[in-house]
């Protein structure tokens, strides 16, 4: 045994009384709450990259604009479930500037952060097609959208993209959406966890397959921009966010005010749906509500019952922060680049003590650094080594709940990790490196 920066008897206590089995498969949450409860009795702080979650202040554009409606008394009101006019007319602008992309106002939503626009959209796009049941994530992605799936009894199917990039998607796509039973698909971009990003060309694919099968493309746009290879950040000047919305009309697109903006508290997101999609009509709807036309079952046959709207006071914050993006007026991306500076110091850390990086190239090209990397330690599978590193006051989530087949690999997140705390990552990885030698 060696003498690690947690005391070892305080680790297995702690996992025990947590009830796992196994720390490498239990989800997010249960991560985080194991390492409260050790940091608490150890007095350890550990280097916390499970948790994708921002490690930065809320835009003050918005929370000026919250308060002021608060003040104006907008709490006390029900807002619009299709949201307010203000907030619809600046997603509007906002996916016409930074994306290039043209949709019209009305099918501009407001959503209970991502998570509810993908719970929406899974339970209304399950019942477009009464012969298509099951959705296919193209993985590895987020696990609660699976954990969604199971809530709502969906059917779904997955693959890693890691052996299929570029020409090599549009086989494996194909092969799913020749069956007939694929009504949709999921993925993130940038990529939770792996942070690839999708080349214009893999993205030309997922269009074209999508317009021949018609079958729905839904893109997480969590970390909207956050690709700093190129710069995003000037509205209505190329480059723009890359998008499937360029190929295809089939699309909903999630995009969160929780990184980019780091507006996560308020639980505030949009839902872009294609004005053709927004508009068209799936008779098969009719068997589970009143109406047949897609957006208007999506508002007040989806998002109507499941909460009866967004926090209006958010709407209003989340509608300022973006009018001043539009207007060029507050650079959203400026603010968080240091998520991708803070990669470029942790992946050399990593691998100058025996770590390598797992998913590391879109293409041929060397993945971006920014939220998120993966990892991964000869010897190891990504459970055992995620619990092994407990005991070095590490903690972050194992691919294996992600759907990535790359099961020696972890997910690291930047965002809790401050600049102070990279000396004892380093000096713990160094420790852990010394304590588990590498066969040469």
């Amino acid at each position: 045994m060696h003498q690690t920066p947690v005391p070892s008897e305080i680790v297995k206590a702690k996992i025990k009384e947590n009830g796992l089995q196994k720390v490498g498969t239990a989800s997010i949450r249960e991560i985080k709450k194991l390492v409260d409860t050790i940091e608490n009795a150890s007095g350890v702080k550990f280097v916390r990259m499970e948790m994708g979650i921002p490690g930065l202040p809320p835009s003050k554009i918005g929370v000026e604009a919250q308060v002021e409606a608060l003040r104006k008394g907008v709490a006390a009101k029900y807002p619009d479930i299709q949201g307010i006019p203000e907030l619809k007319e600046q997603i509007s602008s906002f996916v016409k500037n930074f994306m290039n992309i043209q949709v019209s106002p009305n099918s501009c939503l407001p959503t209970v952060g991502s998570m509810q626009g993908g719970f929406a959209s899974f339970l209304t796009l399950s019942r477009i097609h009464k012969e298509r049941d099951t959705t296919l994530f193209i993985d590895p992605g987020f696990p609660v959208h699976k954990q969604q799936h199971k809530v709502l009894n969906l059917k779904m199917e997955t693959f890693d993209v890691y052996d299929f990039r570029g020409e090599k998607l549009r086989e494996k796509l194909e092969s799913y959406f020749s069956k007939g039973h694929i009504h949709s698909v999921l993925y993130s971009n940038p990529n939770n966890p792996s942070w690839i990003c999708f080349t214009e060309k893999e993205l030309q694919i997922i269009g074209e397959l999508a317009n021949k099968y018609n079958v729905i493309i839904m893109e997480d746009l969590a970390y909207f921009g956050m690709d700093f290879r190129k710069d995003f950040s000037k509205p209505g000047q190329p480059p723009y966010q890359p998008s499937v919305a360029n190929y295809t009309d089939n699309f909903i697109l999630f995009i969160s005010s929780s990184k980019a903006f780091s507006y996560a508290g308020e639980r505030i997101g949009m839902m872009v749906i294609s004005d053709k999609l927004f508009n068209h009509r799936f008779p098969d709807l009719k068997r589970y509500y009143a109406n047949d036309l897609f957006g208007h079952t999506m508002v007040f046959g989806t998002l109507y019952p499941l909460s009866s709207g967004t926090s209006h006071s958010a709407q209003y914050a989340l509608a300022a922060i973006l009018k001043a993006a539009n207007e060029g007026k507050f650079n959203f991306l400026d603010e968080v680049k240091v998520y991708g500076e803070k990669a470029a110091i942790m992946k050399r850390i990593f691998t100058d003590n025996g770590f390598r990086i797992v998913y590391d190239k879109d293409e041929d090209k060397p993945i971006a650094d920014g939220f998120y990397f993966t990892y991964a330690y000869p010897g190891f599978g990504g459970v055992d080594l995620l619990e092994e590193m407990i005991y070095y006051g590490i903690s972050a989530i194992s691919l294996d709940i992600t759907g990535s087949e790359r099961h020696e690999g972890i997910r690291a997140c930047t965002s809790l990790i401050s600049m102070e705390q990279m000396p004892d990552l380093e000096t713990r990885l160094i420790q852990f490196h010394k304590d588990h030698p590498v066969s040469v």
